[in-house]
């Protein structure tokens, strides 16, 4: 034990907190929660019977743990939110993590806008907006949002819309195959329309019974008017609700608001199925994946799962049935009542309706984790052998995990821009892909733009300052592999020991022989054809020139287009103005039809048809 780390322990606090156990290379591996800090974070290098569940875990790697960082916090539920922030920035190997839960889908409704939308999102912003998730998969969101559009038809456009003002002389074709309700030509009040969205609100909520009443009393006033046409189309309107309760009803047992969470395990995966209740009809029923290691029990993964999930989640019922008993509970129960507003009760069910449920959802949890692990055993083996491979050639000592691969794009040496894509245990991890647009280098000079783009990556990860700012919350990489040659390789080296990585295991892929260079190499290795660690690093060096191209030609596209709106013939600053309040960007402008660009205010068909064909020249 470090004498920093022997001080850090000796004044630890007695209060609520989150620490993050680092090692020597600045890598958290592993972040916890406590009621009191100084008692938990201790415990692990003590002996005794009786540390928490994961201390046995930790114990095996205490060894490696050279800091522990903390934060106080004023309860243990504000610890469970800010431990769940922590795992899903800094994916420690020792937890349990949902995957992939930072790209779960939600449903959005933009009620701070007049004519509010109903959208897909992947991030919870204090907008005035209400969220409905999140949801296993976009294909989910998919499905609840092509059902509520035949329901109740809205707008789907991002057009500046406010009420009393008339933003299009034409509405587009869904509003005439009765897909919205064009507010865009004022075909619709804004009270109307809010009505709509209130029923799309009831019917993710689960309220249906509500939406089918108010639809009665409406079918019947317009019968009473003679509006048979409109009184039929809400009579199918109210058909196609009651099939949705009916389906909905069929695997429903417990008139009840809840969720019941089914789990199995295999080997270092999980599976949770999610029932979510309610109203006694079952509104939702999700697949979840975690990584969990061998070593952490079942209670600790499912307790690990609810304070990941409801972290995030959107709407909290007031009981949650769990198979087995969790640990602390009463501390999850006290952060799913703040999460809700009233008291939530965790149980887990002993008889009757809710433990038919429950089994029901294990089953459907072992099932998702049988089809996940055949697709993983698939190509696992090829994967793992690929891993072996690759190191063996490159004289690393052990497979490496994580692998980042870097390129350079540039098209005549203007808008150069830099690609970071990411590997780990052999699979893309598209959220930690970043791009760099190049600021230092002037003209093509490839090995100074690696420089660059190698120095902000890494120039503040040293040993006990990862993790302390944006750039930074990336773990540390196994293996750095640079498109190019030997060149780009001794310009990497020279900027890694600059920032003390020289020990960092590089190479550099040539294109022309598929030659990976080392620094420490006078031969370049070459893999053998069929070789599966060839067919990787390929993959990756492709997936990096992919990534960097399609922001190059990103910007390029951008640029082009600004520079064409910023003279169009005819349009000066007042109609630019107002084109860009209608359409909110020019290239949305060069995609609409004339049409749509001459029913802006000041605009007409012949100007519109001379803006259409410069921006498209």
């Amino acid at each position: 034990m470090t004498p920093a780390l022997q001080a850090t322990l000796l004044n630890l606090p007695d209060r609520p907190g989150v620490y993050l156990m680092k090692d020597d290379r600045g890598q958290v591996l592993y972040v916890g929660k406590a009621q009191s800090l100084r008692s938990r974070v201790r415990s692990y290098w003590q002996k005794q019977v009786g540390a928490p569940l994961e201390g046995h875990r930790i114990r095996s790697v205490v060894d490696r743990i050279v800091e522990v960082d903390y934060t106080i916090v004023d309860s243990v539920s504000e610890a469970l939110l800010l431990e769940n922030t922590l795992i899903k920035r800094y994916k420690p190997r020792f937890n349990v993590r949902l995957k992939d839960d930072k790209s779960y889908p939600y449903i959005k409704i933009t009620l701070a806008d007049d004519f509010p939308r109903v959208e897909r999102t992947r991030k919870l912003v204090k907008d005035g907006s209400r969220y409905f998730g999140p949801y296993a998969s976009a294909s989910s969101v998919d499905e609840s949002t092509n059902l509520i559009r035949r329901l109740f038809p809205f707008r789907t456009c991002t057009i500046e819309i406010r009420e009393g003002e008339r933003a299009l002389q034409r509405p587009c074709l869904l509003y005439h195959i009765k897909r919205c309700q064009a507010p865009c030509i004022e075909a619709i009040d804004a009270a109307t329309y809010r009505e709509d969205i209130a029923q799309i609100e009831a019917f993710l909520d689960g309220r249906q019974e509500t939406v089918v009443q108010g639809l009665e009393g409406q079918m019947t006033e317009a019968a009473e008017r003679l509006e048979f046409e409109r009184a039929a189309g809400l009579r199918d309107k109210i058909r196609a609700i009651e099939r949705t309760m009916e389906a909905q009803k069929m695997a429903a047992f417990a008139r009840t608001e809840l969720d019941l969470i089914g789990f199995a395990r295999e080997d270092n995966q999980a599976a949770v199925q999610l029932f979510a209740v309610r109203h006694g009809k079952l509104i939702g029923r999700d697949v979840y994946l975690l990584d969990a290691l061998r070593e952490a029990s079942d209670e600790e993964v499912l307790a690990s799962f609810v304070g990941q999930f409801y972290g995030r989640a959107t709407s909290v019922p007031p009981e949650v049935n769990v198979p087995v008993p969790l640990p602390n509970v009463a501390e999850l129960e006290a952060f799913l009542a703040t999460r809700r507003g009233t008291r939530v009760r965790i149980a887990v069910p002993r008889r009757g309706e809710k433990r038919e449920l429950m089994a029901l959802a294990t089953r459907n949890a072992g099932e998702s984790l049988a089809r996940e692990h055949a697709r993983w055993l698939a190509d696992h083996g090829r994967t793992q052998e690929a891993l072996a491979e690759l190191a063996a050639a490159l004289g690393i000592p052990e497979a490496p995990g994580r692998i980042e691969c870097y390129d350079i794009s540039n098209f005549g040496g203007s808008q150069s821009v830099g690609s970071m894509v990411v590997f780990e245990e052999g699979r893309p991890r598209t959220g930690e892909y970043r791009r760099f647009r190049i600021k230092s280098v002037q003209g093509p000079n490839d090995y100074a733009s690696h420089q660059e783009v190698l120095r902000r990556r890494f120039h503040r990860a040293r040993t006990g300052q990862e993790g302390s700012e944006e750039e930074l919350r990336w773990r540390l990489p196994d293996l750095v592999i640079i498109d190019g040659g030997r060149g780009q390789v001794s310009a990497a080296v020279e900027t890694l020991a600059e920032l003390g990585l020289a020990d960092l295991p590089l190479a550099g892929l040539a294109k022309e022989r598929e030659e990976l260079f080392l620094p420490d190499r006078q031969e370049p290795v070459l893999l053998a054809p069929t070789s599966p660690a060839l067919y990787l690093v390929q993959r990756l060096r492709d997936e990096a020139h992919r990534f960097a191209i399609a922001y190059h030609r990103d910007l390029r596209s951008k640029a082009a287009v600004r520079s064409a709106f910023d003279v169009l013939p005819g349009v000066g600053p007042k109609r630019r103005r107002a084109l860009l309040r209608v359409f909110g960007s020019a290239k949305r402008v060069r995609e609409a039809p004339v049409e749509q660009i001459a029913a802006v205010p000041g605009i007409g068909p012949a100007l519109a048809a001379r803006i259409k064909a410069t921006l498209n020249a």
